[in-house]
């Protein structure tokens, strides 16, 4: 398998973690303790906190900033200029040092996240959700949510291949990409097993 990739202008600290194929672009800065998969993609300006879990087949655009406390699984995508914060009130005057005083964010598996939208810190992203360009995530979002707006709030479901679902609660919807079937109920929207 192919060894990692990494631009002469990006920096690898000592103690950080790159997995096979994966591909670091210019001006980025992988801090010691991260921990990255194989076969990811990171941008340009890209800046990766000290002990951050990385998956592989993950994405991240230009622009775009995993502080300690966030952990991505596999295929997560990270669109350009997408924030993550990891305090809930931060204070220069009251300075909170160390990763005690951080609150985790999950994003996981497959899961979407669009350009400029914000994920408010300790929160979980489910599998497969989509979150839309410039929405802001206040709260945990559902496996297949498709999010939008400010605060994000869901206005869909999507299936894990993209395709939107017309899924009443309740009821069940087959993908018009790739026919998938889910079922809606109770505010879940589950892969229906065959």
């Amino acid at each position: 398998m192919p060894a990692p990739f990494i631009h002469p202008s990006s920096f690898v600290d000592s103690g950080a973690q790159i997995g096979a194929d994966t591909s670091i672009w210019h001006f980025s800065h992988i801090q010691p303790g991260a921990v990255i998969g194989e076969h990811c993609t990171i941008g340009q300006n890209v800046n990766i906190a000290n002990n951050v879990r990385i998956g592989n087949y993950v994405k991240i655009q230009n622009n775009v900033s995993i502080y300690e406390g966030v952990e991505l699984e596999d295929y997560v995508f990270c669109g350009p200029s997408m924030v993550f914060t990891n305090m809930p009130v931060p204070r220069c005057k009251y300075p909170q040092r160390g990763s005690g005083f951080d609150r985790k964010t999950l994003v996981c598996e497959g899961a979407s996240i669009g350009a400029n939208a914000t994920i408010v810190c300790g929160h979980t992203i489910g599998r497969h959700a989509f979150i839309a360009a410039g929405a802001v995530v206040t709260h945990d979002v559902p496996a297949y949510a498709l999010m939008a707006g400010v605060p994000a709030r869901r206005v869909g479901w999507i299936c894990e291949c993209g395709g939107r679902l017309a899924a009443a609660e309740g009821g069940q919807a087959a993908c018009p990409l790739c026919a998938l079937e889910y079922e809606v109920k109770d505010g879940t929207c589950k892969l229906v097993e065959k």
